[in-house]
């Protein structure tokens, strides 16, 4: 074939590239694509790996070359990528997967835990003794509601609908949890501080309400939502300290390796514990600052959510009995 024959030979295929191109655009973008214009795009394939041979040989650095290639390459990744199934990724890793990594971080769970309730008793105790140092704790509003023998929580509804309380609740509690993970990269010291911080202003809080006469109010306030979200911030301690083991002491691996390793285990974990934020944080925004709940219905709400958030750290879903096809 000579070159005139063969430059006119890839004009004429021209047509067929935009039509394989058009095909495969179709194929990507669409939610559902015909069975018979995959067969097409994929009997394709060789034909144009061919013809680009012969436009690389004939003019390597020419348009129809450059343009070809583009195509050959979508092609090629369109053919070859893996197959996408996020939904069975997101169902494996509420079912085994984020269980798997709890189980692997348990110790630095009972230890953050250990930290937090150490710092709440903490707390408890410096306002116990000097209550004049609750102003470290809480906002002077705070303490002059509490004074005056109310809570904070009170009205809460008047202010914002639940709805844009909600959104605001859960907003905040992602970011903190976040915040704690990210933090452990100074080797868990800041982790260590954000739940030292948490644990204290808890007991410092719930000490100063007892003063007046308010704890037991406080404690309704929070049983249908604080149980799990004051688990979500062990667990995301819990992260935030494996990423600085994983820099102070990464073992056979590099700081690298250990560091990328624990930062993929602390995000997936993270995003179940995001998700039943996000729960919690629809419950405080239309149940708890609500009067009209009952505290053995919002103990019920609080204990229930808890054993979800248990159940499906444990593994228990993963061993449930499986259907037969």
């Amino acid at each position: 074939m000579t070159t005139h024959k063969t430059s006119k030979w890839l004009e004429d295929r021209l047509p067929v590239w935009r039509d394989v191109a058009a095909k495969l655009d179709a194929v990507e973008r669409g939610r559902y694509a015909e069975p018979e214009k995959v067969v097409k795009v994929i009997a394709a394939y060789p034909e144009i790996a061919r013809d680009l041979a012969v436009a690389r040989s004939e003019a390597p650095r020419g348009p129809l070359t450059r343009s070809l290639e583009q195509i050959y390459l979508e092609l090629h990744r369109s053919i070859f990528r893996s197959p996408g199934r996020w939904r069975h990724d997101v169902a494996a890793l509420f079912v085994s997967e984020a269980a798997e990594i709890a189980g692997s971080l348990r110790w630095h769970i009972v230890w953050v835990t250990a930290l937090f309730f150490a710092s709440a008793s903490a707390g408890a105790w410096l306002i116990n003794q000097y209550p004049e140092l609750v102003g470290l704790f809480a906002s002077e509003a705070m303490i002059e509601q509490v004074q005056s023998g109310r809570l904070w929580t009170e009205g809460l509804l008047n202010v914002a609908p639940s709805s844009l309380l909600a959104v605001q609740i859960f907003t905040n509690n992602i970011f903190v949890s976040l915040f704690a993970v990210v933090v452990g990269i100074f080797y868990g010291l800041g982790t260590a501080y954000i739940i030292g911080m948490n644990g204290l202003m808890l007991g410092a809080v719930f000490s100063y309400t007892a003063q007046h006469g308010l704890a037991e109010q406080l404690f309704e306030f929070i049983a249908a939502h604080g149980f799990v979200e004051l688990s979500v911030i062990m667990v995301a301690g819990a992260c935030g300290v494996s990423l600085g083991e994983a820099l102070a002491r990464p073992g056979r691996e590099t700081r690298v390796q250990a560091f990328q390793r624990a930062s993929m285990r602390a995000a997936k974990l993270m995003v179940v514990c995001c998700t039943f934020l996000v729960g919690a944080g629809l419950i405080e925004g239309y149940i708890s600052p609500n009067p009209s709940y009952s505290l053995p219905f919002r103990l019920c709400i609080g204990l229930g959510y808890l054993a979800l958030l248990v159940v499906v750290l444990s593994g228990a879903l993963s061993r449930l009995p499986k259907p037969r096809d």
